[in-house]
């Protein structure tokens, strides 16, 4: 394992946790921080949203984060080697499959992969033909498949539990998609 300082808030030195705020250059080779909800790890400077402080924890080595599975940020470049486009395509999809459900921007999401939007958006769209956007409603709509064809929840329920907060917005999307309402889509698959 390791040499981490850091696992929750309370352990984290009061100095270091002002320097990821900060983004204070001159602790940069000193130390990196993680973000164990991403599996990234920065420099002190890294330019990117602050994260949650429960979820930092403090790497002495570029090495240690590594050792431990956390993945060089592609902003503020922690180690020598980086990641392939092919593998940050991979943790876009799997961020979404996983967060769907939540408002999820380009932004936000950009944020939480430690990539500017434009770099994301145009990488994600080269390695799979769509973009985030694409990609985020085509999860949304076999999740919201599977909820119509295996459950008798409103379609009001499964919207909010796809990631939509209106439901005529929802059903406008899934009819564009399917050719179907939510609701005829469900009598077709529920039929005995």
């Amino acid at each position: 394992m390791g040499n981490t300082e850091a696992v929750n808030a309370g352990n984290i030195p009061e100095d270091k946790w002002l320097a990821v705020l900060s983004n204070d250059s001159s602790y940069d080779g000193q130390w990196y921080y993680g973000v164990t909800t991403t599996g990234i790890f920065c420099r002190p400077s890294c330019k990117s949203k602050p994260p949650n402080r429960s979820h930092v924890r403090i790497f002495q080595t570029a090495s240690d984060a590594e050792s431990e599975l956390f993945r060089p940020c592609k902003r503020c470049k922690p180690a020598e080697r980086h990641l392939p486009d092919e593998e940050w395509a991979t943790h876009a999809r799997v961020y979404i499959q996983t967060h769907y459900r939540e408002p999820l921007t380009l932004s936000h999401l950009a944020d939480a992969l430690h990539l500017s939007p434009y770099h994301l958006q145009r990488t994600f769209k080269r390695l799979t033909g769509s973009t985030p956007a694409a990609y985020i409603q085509q999860i949304r709509m076999q999740e919201a498949m599977k909820l119509l064809a295996s459950t008798n929840l409103p379609v009001t329920d499964i919207a909010g539990q796809v990631g939509y907060a209106n439901a005529a917005h929802f059903a406008t999307r899934f009819q564009g998609a399917t050719g179907l309402t939510p609701t005829q889509y469900r009598g077709e698959k529920q039929k005995p």
